[in-house]
């Protein structure tokens, strides 16, 4: 069996884009489906995904075409607690995935919700618009509604805006609110920009609050509402256009002139994306 071990360095996108762009998996996934050998480029295996390809290349993953680029669209999802946000797991414990309705096509999520955690996750069948929707610089809050066992003063929260550093680990303004006391326990409202992973749990920790429901309410300009439970419901195309337009057409071919095929307009603003996180 031949192999590329050659970084391919001509113009185009990375492979590994393309392949996420498809709706196959995310592009962190197919960086890794890149090195165990799962990836073809015109009949040669890779090895790296530092390998630019054209419109006229022959990418294969498993053997087979990548599927046909569908325009970007978007879920929102009402994840219940006790499911994991990952398409395989080794441990065998439920996902997210496995509950979706049959007549979804391939989704990733944008973003993560731990095991425990609940409320609205995104879905969409494009990779490289969830790999923008995450990034901080995009600047979208996420809000939480946060039970906690334990007391905190509302001042302390309060120092929360100008950021916090707990070990080591610095986090960005969070904006913290005690909602209602609840017997033991505290109900409180958070809103932040990063999402670092666990971030939500692990600030409070810092308070001696122990986290034990915790409910994303919005992503953005996407809110949770009256979604139920388990419940999923597609992203109006119009309300998409309107929220996200800008990173739709990034994320979206462009078709050149009649007869030509198709090319991707080149999208400056992720190409120093972070890796998923969750809260």
């Amino acid at each position: 069996m031949a192999q590329d071990n050659e970084t391919e360095t001509k113009p185009g996108e990375r492979i590994a884009k393309v392949i996420a762009r498809s709706g196959l998996c995310s592009r962190r996934d197919a960086e890794r489906w890149i090195e165990e050998g799962r990836v073809r480029l015109n009949g040669r295996v890779l090895t790296s995904p530092a390998t630019n390809v054209g419109p006229n290349d022959d990418v294969r993953v498993d053997r087979k075409a990548l599927p046909k680029v569908e325009a970007p669209q978007l879920w929102r999802y009402h994840k219940p607690a006790g499911l994991i946000t990952s398409h395989k797991d080794p441990e065998g414990r439920p996902s997210v995935f496995d509950r979706l309705p049959d007549d979804l096509p391939r989704v990733i999520s944008v973003g993560r919700l731990d095991m425990t955690s609940e409320g609205l996750l995104l879905l969409t069948n494009d990779g490289a618009l969830a790999r923008a929707l995450e990034l901080p610089s995009t600047g979208w809050l996420r809000r939480y509604r946060v039970r906690a066992h334990g007391r905190v003063a509302q001042a302390a929260l309060d120092a929360l805006k100008n950021g916090t550093e707990i070990d080591g680990i610095k986090y960005g303004a969070i904006d913290a609110a005690i909602e209602r006391v609840q017997g033991t326990n505290l109900w409180l409202t958070m809103a932040l920009r990063e999402g670092k992973n666990r971030e939500v749990r692990r600030v409070l920790e810092a308070f001696d609050l122990k986290v034990n429901r915790l409910i994303r309410i919005s992503y953005g300009p996407f809110q949770l509402g009256e979604l139920k439970r388990g419940g999923v419901a597609k992203v109006p195309n119009k309300v998409l256009r309107d929220q996200i337009g800008n990173l739709l057409d990034d994320s979206t071919p462009r078709k050149k002139a009649a007869g030509k095929k198709s090319v991707s307009r080149p999208n400056t603003a992720r190409k120093n994306a972070h890796r998923r996180r969750k809260p």
